[in-house]
């Protein structure tokens, strides 16, 4: 498979494509990016339409690449462009993540920001770090974890209520929980509970 470098003022994205790419994920694709590079090159057909890649494109289009690597998809009738697209886009939300390893994966990860690309930081295990192992003044973290599966539109709301709280500085209880995006969830919880006279 070739890979050509072409100039990103001469590629043109897909008019129908049905896959969704909302800025906060352009943002979290130019993170990653800047963060482990360009790895990933843009499919493209021989008029330079997009195959596969819209929001990697639309992320280096906003870092100001003058050129991106491309592959060149020339063997696709129209009808397998269409379903190709489609069939792409819809094989990565097939599956999800084992959450053992995945937890396991993100604890060893220290010196990147893993939360910026919305992942949950599992909490410390202190038992399995040792005897020998203690935190700073012995300030030990009490916090517990919760795994929840959303529907894509539950996901899409709860997100939108996250960011806010946390773009607009909402966060009143941390109760020194370090994960900024379960404060701002529990704010929501701890409005509804207030409302609802449970506190």
């Amino acid at each position: 498979m070739e890979i050509t470098k072409v100039r990103i003022e001469d590629i043109k994205p897909y008019e129908n494509n049905a896959k969704l790419h909302p800025q906060d994920q352009i943002d979290q694709i130019k993170k990653s990016i800047l963060e482990f590079g360009n790895n990933d090159p843009i499919a493209i057909d021989e008029n330079n339409i997009i195959i596969e890649g819209h929001g990697r494109y639309e992320a280096l289009k906003q870092l100001k690449y003058k050129e991106v690597e491309c592959i060149r998809l020339s063997h696709l009738t129209e009808e397998q462009k269409r379903a190709y697209i489609l069939v792409h886009n819809k094989l990565t939300m097939n599956t999800g993540f084992d959450f053992n390893i995945l937890d396991s994966e993100l604890a060893e990860i220290i010196n990147i920001d893993m939360e910026q690309f919305n992942f949950e930081i599992p909490d410390i295990d202190i038992d399995a770090l040792g005897t020998d192992f203690e935190l700073p003044n012995d300030d030990k973290p009490q916090t517990r974890t919760i795994t929840l599966s959303l529907a894509e539109e539950q996901y899409e709301i709860a997100m939108k209520c996250i960011d806010y709280i946390t773009d607009n500085g909402l966060i009143a209880h941390d109760y020194n929980n370090a994960n900024k995006k379960s404060n701002a969830l529990f704010e929501v919880v701890y409005l509804w509970a207030e409302q609802k006279k449970l506190l």
